[in-house]
């Protein structure tokens, strides 16, 4: 570095230490769309927190103790001047109103309590059952944990979903795209997931965090409902930005939401994440950085949009076992316009996460639920972190489904076809029905194990293909009932061994002869 830099900055430091007891007052001196200039404020930090008040006490707590105090955030450090934006009422804010510094960066509570609990983007709770108290808070900004701080991503969790399970597993501390059309199920599949936990022994069941992002009041609260009905919100935690509120705060809710999973991470717990929607969130910055007059980029999102995202979904890890061994597994929404995955934010997120599941709209027109395109959607971390069980069963299903999807396409064009053909095509439909499943009725591996084998195995290549669903479901309804200890086994042992298999053949080959009206094809 040039010497001449040196000295000056040598310089500013002295000068700056022997000033160090600088007021932290300073004035507004601008506001306008939830965005304030404050002047005076020249010792502030990038995200600290701020308190506006037209009574601002001699002391911080005295001004912290107003009840009509509101909040601000800053967000740009100019020359002369900070810009803050406000987490709060912006009506109450005025030129040339009192703020004081709170030397603290901004953080939200965090404990046991939340649990069951529904929060705004500040952990403040909004569901009328009383406060929440908490010895300890989060920072909603920090550095992500280190490579060597992590360990790899070999624990599976469990979305209940068989299409999923079986092709494009999640493992625990992984980050997992979910991504498609408006009205394609994207918030059904993570619901899903969260109401499969119930499923896990209580020792291994994660706890589960939906961040709600500028969706619609009546939206996240059906879905709480939803919750409290089927008994997953004793281990839920719902953190809501609605639309109706401002920029600031859709665009604080994932990282309060992230913040409060650290606490049960580091206390060696598993965490489960849903970030609805992150592409409302994308848009929440770009409203405030343009307000903030910050140069924009590409689709006038701001240039450290990436950034934004990349720094949150970061913060999902598994780690090791010096640090408790807890996990954060992310599962990021992302709502794409007419199927167009190389949009900005889209390929944005895909590029920062560990794999994506899309859901076509075309499929989900046809009926089939969970409509995930197979071709297009991965895993990363895949079978590392997939049920031992499942992984026996489900070896060949993806080669099996595009195997069908080509023949398909080519039986469009063709008519006479050879009975192999037919055979492989007939088999195929019988797997998409297999794999189709209702709204809020995940299965556990187990279930899907048997589910899986018999499609596999040509089970139900007897059933009329609209039996199919019919006919799973009373399989696994007779396994349970008459069979309960193939279920156990495989529960128990994670495994699908060579003598429960047998089991389940018997079982199997019993199903079909005590129910032979579904077995119509001859």
């Amino acid at each position: 570095m040039n010497d001449f830099i040196v000295e000056k900055l040598k310089k500013e430091i002295e000068k700056f230490s022997q000033n160090a007891e600088v007021e932290k007052v300073g004035a507004v001196t601008k506001v306008a769309d939830g965005i304030c200039e404050i002047d005076g404020l020249e010792r502030s930090m990038m995200s600290e927190m701020v308190v506006f008040s037209d009574k601002a006490g001699k002391t911080l707590a005295e001004t912290l103790a107003n009840p009509d105090a509101v909040f601000g955030l800053i967000l740009n450090l100019e020359e002369g001047s900070v810009k803050a934006v406000i987490l709060g009422d912006a009506r109450k804010i005025r030129e040339g109103m009192t703020v004081k510094s709170t030397g603290q960066v901004l953080s939200v509570p965090a404990s046991e309590g939340f649990i069951g609990r529904v929060v705004n983007a500040l952990g403040e709770p909004i569901d009328d059952a009383g406060s929440i108290k908490a010895k300890e808070t989060r920072r909603i900004e920090r550095i992500a944990y280190g490579v060597m701080d992590r360990s790899p991503v070999n624990t599976p969790l469990h979305t209940g979903l068989k299409a999923i399970d079986s092709m494009i597993p999640i493992g625990r501390g992984q980050r997992e795209l979910i991504i498609g059309d408006r009205y394609t199920g994207k918030t059904t599949i993570a619901i899903d997931t969260i109401l499969n936990q119930k499923n896990e022994p209580e020792a291994e069941r994660p706890i589960c965090i939906y961040v709600a992002i500028g969706q619609k009041a009546s939206k996240t609260a059906r879905i709480v409902n939803e919750l409290k009905e089927k008994g997953a919100m004793d281990y839920t935690i719902v953190v809501s930005a609605s639309s109706s509120e401002p920029a600031p705060m859709q665009f604080l809710a994932p990282f309060s939401g992230v913040a409060i999973a650290e606490y049960f991470m580091e206390k060696g717990k598993d965490v489960l994440i849903v970030y609805d929607d992150l592409s409302k969130q994308a848009v929440a910055y770009r409203q405030m950085s343009l307000v903030l007059r910050r140069p924009p980029g590409r689709e006038a999102y701001p240039g450290d949009i990436f950034y934004l995202h990349s720094r949150l979904l970061e913060r999902s890890a598994k780690l090791n076992k010096s640090l408790g061994g807890g996990s954060i597994t992310a599962l990021p929404i992302i709502e794409t316009q007419e199927g167009d995955v190389s949009a900005y934010i889209p390929t944005n997120v895909i590029s920062i996460t560990d794999g994506q599941i899309f859901l076509n709209s075309d499929l989900f027109n046809k009926g089939l639920k969970p409509a995930i395109d197979v071709g297009i959607s991965v895993s990363r971390v895949g079978s590392a972190a997939q049920t031992k069980a499942v992984k026996k069963v489900s070896g060949k299903i993806k080669l099996q489904l595009a195997q069908f999807r080509e023949l398909e396409a080519f039986m469009q064009f063709s008519q006479d076809l050879d009975p192999e053909t037919k055979a492989s095509i007939e088999k195929g439909r019988r797997l998409v029905e297999v794999l189709k499943q209702k709204n809020g009725n995940p299965l556990g591996f187990e279930k899907q194990t048997v589910a899986i084998y018999a499609a596999i195995n040509g089970m139900f290549d007897g059933v009329e293909v609209r039996n199919v669903v019919n006919a799973e479901e009373k399989l696994l309804s007779y396994i349970e009932n008459q069979k309960k200890d193939i279920f156990d086994a495989i529960r128990k042992e994670k495994d699908l061994s060579k003598e429960t298999e047998e089991k389940m053949k018997m079982a199997i080959a019993d199903f079909k002869d005590t129910h032979g009206e579904l077995f119509t094809i001859k």
